[in-house]
């Protein structure tokens, strides 16, 4: 789970506007913060299959978001997935 500071530092970079928090972009940076801290501790604690169900629903989350971005703004698309170190 990601602190209140955790969440304002991932989408600072990301969002549109200051208090920009329902933007696709936004919310692809935050889940991408939270899918590298769950992975870690999926790293050190194997069997949490609890754990593995949830980042799994977040991987296809971000996926549906990135999908609606790519095809709304292709230019906001390549510039969000150079900025995350995402594949592509």
């Amino acid at each position: 789970m990601l602190s209140k500071r955790k969440k304002a530092n991932a989408m600072k970079d990301a969002r549109r506007h200051d208090s920009d928090t329902g933007s696709p972009e936004a919310q692809v940076a935050l889940l991408t913060k939270q899918i590298n801290e769950l992975s870690a501790h999926l790293k050190k604690n194997a069997k949490d299959f609890h754990s593995r169900r949830g980042l799994l629903q977040m991987v296809a989350d971000r996926r549906k978001h990135l999908k609606y971005l790519a095809r709304k703004d292709e230019s906001a698309y390549q510039a969000l997935i150079t900025k995350l170190g995402l594949k592509k």
